[in-house]
Order: C-alpha cells, then structure tokens, then sequence
C-alpha cells in the first residue's frame, strides 16, 4: 500500500505547515538586521546582500539534485536530514564572524531547499483531493511566519544583541524539525513498485521553462524588495522602525493570496483575473516608491499593493508547480528545475542592486529595472496560464 494512503493528513497538514514556516523566516529576519552586521562585521551593503542571495544560489545549485536524493531516500527523510543542516547553519550564524556568517547561512538555504523543492510534490502525494487547501496552509505558513519574523528581529536587535535575536528566531526550525518525525513513518522511497512511472521530463518542455521563467522573475523582484526596501524607505527620510515595520506589511499583504490564488485558479477565468491583480500590484504599485515621501498613509497604501502582488506572484508559482503537472513525481522534477534556474535569476537582485545603489546614490533605476521584470512576470504567467498541463509521456 502507498504511504500516502496511510498517513495521518491531520498531522501531515500541521507538521507541513511547521516546515513551510522556516522555508522563508531564516531570510527575511536579516533585513532589518543588516545595518548592526555592517557595522558589526565592517563589510559593505553589496557583501551584505549576500546574506540575502547566498541561499538563493544554493535553491538554484540544489534543487534538481535534492529531487534526486529525494527518489533515493524519501521525500519525508530527505526533508528531516536537510533540516538538520539548516538548524546547525542557523546556530552557525550566530558566531561573530564573516566566515561562520556565510557558511552557516549557505546551510541554512541547505535546509530550506528541501522543503521549498518537496513539500509541493507530497501535498499532491498525500492530499490528491485536497490540493488546494495544502497549497494554501503551505504559502500562508510561509507568508506568515517570514513576516512576524521580519518584525521579531526588527524588535529584538533594539532590546538584545544580534547574536541573541539570531539564537531566538532559529528555534523555529528547532520546533518543525520535531513534529515532522512521526512522518518518517511514511517515507515513501523510490522502490520498484514507483520506479515503472513514465513521464516526460519537464526540461525539455517549453512549459517547463515557461514556469521556470515565472517563478525566476516573481523571486527576483521579492527578494530585492525584501532585502531593500528598508533603505529605499530610509533614503527618502523615513526613521528605520517605520521601514522596518513597512517592510512587515508588504509580507503581510500577501497572506489572502494563500487562499485567493487558489480559489480562482479553479474558475473558468480566473487565471485572467489573477494576472490583472498581478498587474496592479507588481508592475504600477512600486511606481509609488519613486517619490520623495516620507507620508505614511501613501506609502502604507503603496506597500499594502505591492504586497499583495507579491502574495499573487509566490502563489500563482505554487499552484503552476501542481496544476500543470499530472503526477507528483513531475510536481517534484518541475518544481525543482523552477527553483533551480529561478533562484539563480532571484538572487543576482540583491547584490545587483546593492551595488547599483552603492555607484549611484539612487534607488530610481533598480525600482525601473524591478518594474519591468514585473511587466516580463505577467506576460509569462499569460502563456503559462493558456498552455496544457505538461505532458504524461
């Protein structure tokens, strides 16, 4: 009998939402961070974004291959022992020193690849019937905890030190890494009776590279807005609380598209209707951010838009992962190869734009440039949205 005909999904669904919850928390609680550690360590904004992309190049190095030790190992192992790498990284990272900072956080994007890369592929495994609703408790998990963690460190380094705040926000993955055992029951390796499966593989498939491409752009605009946004804030005036606290209601803005994403996903047209609220919040919204004011309720409106097109972005790229495939060892291979191509385009953001910003003294081009990758985001969620799901054989 297949594992996920016998898992307790009550218990899947909680402990999936534990692990989704330290697959974005260990990035987004650096931002408000990084001026203590460019003071502390002496190192420049560009080295500094690469707190921020260091984990992205690892998604984009690791992921075809953590698909492969999954169909030797087992999706639910192959989770738990990445997890473990995370935790030592995180704890790493807590050492005052350049080396340890970088090291710890290459294991922390170890270990939060493997969820990133597999929990899709055994939502679709486990909950076939259900998908919709794991792709919702999975994103919203995400969203949620990157969020408070944002606003915890924000908080916690004007009360303790970094290396405190770091060893309190990293017991989250603590917590996950314990409710996930009773999983490992059901591990499900690729054994003989799975290896029959024939599918075409999605790398050499336009579609493939199409949801490549889409999820490439959305991570590429997030990451800059998340690692950035403060100081584009703090440029134009506004006291590094408030930054920070803006920076927390644009991730927190994405938390309906958990369940707004999926829900028109299954009506007749509701991709068309997705892509135009994508529109207005990726593409116009961050328009606001070019000008010169420090007017609270402007840029609170501007930041509630922009968080909501990155909520719609992040989702749409999940529900591609499992909608456009037939079978959930395509969701893994397509979900991978997204990931692998599509953090590597998402991390370049950050240290890019540290270093235009560094040359130029503005942050007007990188908002143009991350303008126009939105613009490229939409037209590709269009043909994704009008293409068959990827092919069986």
């Amino acid at each position: 009998m297949k594992a996920s005909t016998k898992i307790n999904k009550s218990w899947f669904l909680f402990s999936m939402m534990l692990i989704a919850a330290n697959l974005r928390l260990p990035i987004t609680m650096i931002p408000p961070l990084l001026s203590t550690i460019e003071k502390n360590l002496g190192i420049p904004k560009s080295l500094a974004g690469l707190i921020t992309s260091i984990p992205l190049v690892t998604f984009a190095l690791l992921s075809p291959i953590i698909v492969k030790v999954a169909k030797k190992f087992g999706n639910e192992l192959t989770v738990f022992l990445f997890f473990i790498l995370l935790i030592i990284g995180s704890y790493l990272r807590v050492i005052p020193t350049i080396g340890a900072l970088m090291f710890g956080t290459f294991l922390v994007g170890v270990g939060i690849d493997s969820g990133n890369v597999l929990v899709p592929a055994m939502i679709k495994d486990h909950l076939p019937n259900q998908i919709p609703l794991g792709t919702s408790l999975y994103t919203m998990s995400m969203l949620l905890i990157g969020a408070i963690g944002t606003a915890l460190s924000g908080i916690l380094i004007t009360k303790v030190s970094l290396q405190v705040t770091l060893m309190i926000l990293s017991v989250m993955a603590i917590i996950a890494l314990i409710f996930w055992v009773p999983n490992l029951r059901y591990n499900q390796r690729d054994t003989a009776s799975t290896k029959h499966v024939n599918y075409r593989s999605v790398w050499n498939q336009s579609l493939g590279w199409l949801i490549t491409a889409f999820f490439g752009f959305q991570s590429l605009v997030y990451y800059s807005f998340v690692t950035w946004l403060p100081s584009m804030l703090e440029s134009h005036g506004v006291s590094a609380i408030l930054a920070s606290n803006l920076l927390t209601v644009l991730q927190l803005s994405g938390l309906p598209c958990s369940f707004i994403v999926p829900y028109f996903s299954t009506k007749k047209h509701g991709f068309k209707h997705l892509l135009i609220m994508l529109t207005i919040g990726y593409a116009i919204a961050p328009l606001g951010y070019l000008f010169p004011t420090g007017n609270l309720i402007f840029l609170s409106i501007v930041t509630v838009v922009t968080g909501f097109g990155s909520g719609i972005a992040f989702n749409m790229a999940v529900i591609f992962f499992t909608e456009k495939t037939t079978n959930h060892y395509q969701t893994a291979e397509v979900s991978g190869m997204a990931q692998s191509a599509g953090y590597l385009l998402g991390a370049i953001g950050p240290v890019l734009f540290g270093y235009l910003e560094n040359a130029l003294r503005s942050w007007s081009l990188v908002l143009g440039i991350l303008v126009l990758v939105s613009v490229l985001l939409v037209l590709s969620g269009i043909l994704i949205a009008r293409h068959q799901p990827i092919a069986e054989q």
